[in-house]
């Protein structure tokens, strides 16, 4: 596809986890080009997209999405056809730790992004101004917890549990309210758990990877059976790309993996699969690593994602198993230790959060 017709996409939060993935698919295919803004939190890595760093279809430029001249110049020289917001502060320990830096970004920036993004897409006219969408990623934490059974659908109702999920769902109202009432044309989409590369290595499945390869312990939270549906990454940005082209303006898309499994469960599979891709290991077996620790401070029992909306509307399906995906992962970091020891020579070094100690 030639340069002037390929669409431009304003990728927010793209040197995280799931956007840093998200970026590498994008560019990767060849028709597009991303305008890249990240703020290079803790979270935020430029190693994970050295494989696009010298792609003239990539342009990454730091900065906050409640930075408001910026984000105001980038939408007016770039003109994007599309704006995905992945830029939030993610992670539930810390916001247990420090609730005000998840109320700032992902509530007060949000809505200065939504702000910016109103104010450009009233400036646009034709064809520009039918196309455009603005495509917000959010989790199913927002729903709070459920029983043994049943799954959250895009109606269940919101009643999240922690700093982090109330911080979500405040987000997420916003872009509903802009849609509502300024008729902006937003969607979004609430994902299960994921996993796979470039995943910063605090959450649970690259802590055990990286902990049990350094004969560390597995801290496993309470009882260990705590239910999540897990969701491989590349799996998850297909969905958000999917949503991007084909989902209804103003509709909700729940993403899920049809991957039930609780935290034991999936720190069990992670020591198999580490002692049968590293024989090598000296602290194999590696489930002997696994230690029980105090759980963490209103820890929601199961989430489960009802994912048949956007399978039968617009007919994705997760392209991976729980077993497949893991295999994938877990090769990964084995292929790619340096990644992980560079996310980690600043201030987190695999200790415990979330126990409450404040620090904002």
């Amino acid at each position: 596809m030639s340069e002037e017709h390929k669409q431009t996409i304003l990728v927010t939060g793209g040197a995280g986890f799931i956007g840093g993935n998200f970026v590498l698919d994008l560019v990767g295919s060849g028709t597009f080009r991303v305008i890249n803004l990240d703020a290079l939190t803790y979270a935020g890595n430029l190693d994970t997209l050295l494989p696009v760093s010298e792609d003239p279809n990539h342009l990454f430029v730091r900065g906050r999405i409640g930075d408001r001249d910026l984000v105001d110049g980038l939408l007016a020289e770039y003109r994007p056809g599309a704006v995905v917001n992945f830029a939030a502060e993610t992670h539930v320990d810390r916001s247990i730790d420090g609730p005000g830096a998840f109320v700032r970004t992902n509530v007060v920036e949000t809505g200065e992004l939504l702000e910016a993004v109103l104010s450009y897409w009233g400036g646009l006219e034709g064809e520009e101004r039918v196309g455009f969408r603005f495509l917000h990623v959010s989790t199913d934490e927002v729903y709070g917890t459920l029983g043994p059974t049943g799954s959250f659908t895009e109606e269940s109702a919101y009643r999240p549990n922690s700093p982090y999920a109330a911080s979500k769902a405040a987000s997420d109202h916003l872009v509903r309210a802009y849609h509502h009432t300024y008729g902006l044309p937003t969607l979004t989409t609430n994902c299960s758990n994921n996993y796979g590369p470039y995943q910063f290595p605090e959450k649970l499945i690259p802590l055990m990877i990286y902990n049990a390869l350094r004969g560390e312990p597995l801290p496993v939270y309470g009882d260990g059976r705590q239910v999540r549906d897990w969701l491989y990454v590349k799996d998850h940005c297909r969905a958000v790309m999917t949503v991007l082209e084909e989902g209804r303006v103003g509709e909700v898309y729940n993403v899920g993996g049809h991957n039930e499994r609780t935290n034991l469960e999936v720190v069990r599979t992670v020591c198999s699969l580490l002692d049968e891709l590293a024989p090598d290991s000296p602290h194999a077996p590696h489930a002997s690593l696994i230690t029980f620790v105090e759980d963490r401070p209103g820890h929601d029992r199961r989430y489960a994602i009802d994912a048949g909306k956007i399978e039968r509307e617009l007919g994705w399906t997760p392209n991976e198993t729980f077993e497949s995906g893991l295999e994938k992962t877990v090769r990964w970091y084995l292929e790619n230790r340096a990644w992980c020891e560079g996310v980690l020579s600043g201030a987190y070094q695999g200790q415990r959060l979330g126990l409450g100690a404040r620090n904002s």
